[in-house]
């Protein structure tokens, strides 16, 4: 029976330290195909044209550069969004978006295929949980992202970044959920002998698993945190997010407050704003009141206001942008910074919340 490829994006420099000595190659060629990988970011074997040639054939034959198959790619906002539908050896899919602006590019990853948290507003929860990605296939998508941006230059637009500026884990999937294979890439790839990305440019984004917060608050990286609030009642977070039966409001910004303490780090709060669900400005009020409590200490955060996106078979409505603005006026009356996303991608079903996998 035939085995699968190795994926070497799944490999630290001692596990391919490991793989070239047992190949009987010398101890430098594992710094060498490092470097491949994610300093030159060579897209093939074949391209390593300072390895012997038997080498590269046997990494062509035995290994892979990634383990995700692309299936569909979709452009959109004039070329500056793309996204790409991968899939996995059992078709499960996988998708991942790159936003290019003037001053920045950003991609957005998936952690896992589908997602167990089942969000009422979101087209991923739709699919429920189906894999688990391997560090290795986190970062396949970060390298895609690479390449792609690339091709934008080398057609002809150069007022883009030369590479990626930020990776926001905010694809499918709950990166907590997975949090050791997720952290091992955020790790390779911040690593300066390699790909070298800044702690700052990472931002993991969760529904507000209690413990994968104090995890985070103790690691190494002072990476960025983003948690999905959406609601300042326990009720109405419950019926939007079943997490919350589970992490209830005050668990979470006790468990916030013991994160920006240690590591004093600003966190930020999505809330998607669903029309007369969630979006009164008493309940701008309640969330002002929240993150701004009398008598304590303000919360050291910042609130993303995002305007709901459509997601096909739901029965939400999108708050207009008078009520957007209402319930950032609340806000701001109780002295919480908050902004307003511009939204991106959602002409290709690649804005916040409808990764379907479609």
């Amino acid at each position: 029976m035939p085995t699968s490829p190795i994926n070497l994006y799944d490999l630290s420099v001692a596990d391919l330290a490991e793989l070239m000595q047992a190949w009987g190659q010398p101890s430098f060629r594992a710094k060498q195909l490092y470097r491949h990988l994610y300093v030159l970011r060579t897209a093939s074997p074949q391209e390593m044209t300072d390895f012997p040639k038997a080498l590269r054939e046997r990494l062509a034959s035995e290994t892979a550069l990634g383990g995700l198959t692309l299936v569909k790619r979709l452009v959109g906002d004039d070329g500056m969004t793309r996204k790409v539908l991968w899939q996995l050896p059992d078709k499960s899919p996988v998708e991942t978006v790159l936003m290019i602006y003037p001053d920045r590019a950003t991609v957005c990853v998936s952690s896992q295929s589908g997602c167990p948290m089942q969000c009422v507003f979101c087209a991923t929860g739709k699919l429920g949980f189906l894999h688990d990605l391997t560090s290795g296939q986190i970062i396949e998508q970060v390298m895609w992202a690479e390449r792609e941006l690339a091709e934008v230059r080398a057609a002809g637009n150069q007022d883009v970044p030369q590479g990626l500026t930020n990776i926001v884990f905010m694809g499918m999937g709950e990166p907590f959920n997975n949090y050791d294979q997720w952290w091992t890439s955020v790790e390779r790839l911040h690593d300066p002998a390699g790909y070298n990305m800044g702690a700052r440019n990472f931002t993991v984004s969760t529904v507000g698993l209690v413990p994968g917060i104090l995890r985070l608050a103790e690691a190494s990286l002072p990476i960025n945190l983003a948690i999905s609030l959406h609601a300042a009642q326990d009720d109405v977070r419950s019926a939007m997010m079943p997490v919350n039966k589970r992490y209830p409001i005050a668990e979470l910004i006790a468990a916030t407050r013991v994160y920006t303490e240690k590591t004093r780090r600003r966190v930020s709060f999505e809330y998607v704003l669903l029309k007369e669900e969630n979006d009164f400005p008493e309940q701008a009020a309640q969330l002002g009141q929240l993150l701004r409590p009398k008598g304590e200490p303000p919360l050291l955060c910042h609130v993303n206001l995002i305007p709901w996106n459509p997601v096909p078979g739901t029965p939400l409505g999108r708050s207009d942008r008078r009520r957007v603005l209402n319930f950032q006026s609340v806000l701001r009356e109780h002295g919480v910074p908050c902004t307003v996303r511009v939204e991106r991608g959602v002409d290709i079903a690649a804005a916040c919340g409808q990764l379907a996998g479609e």
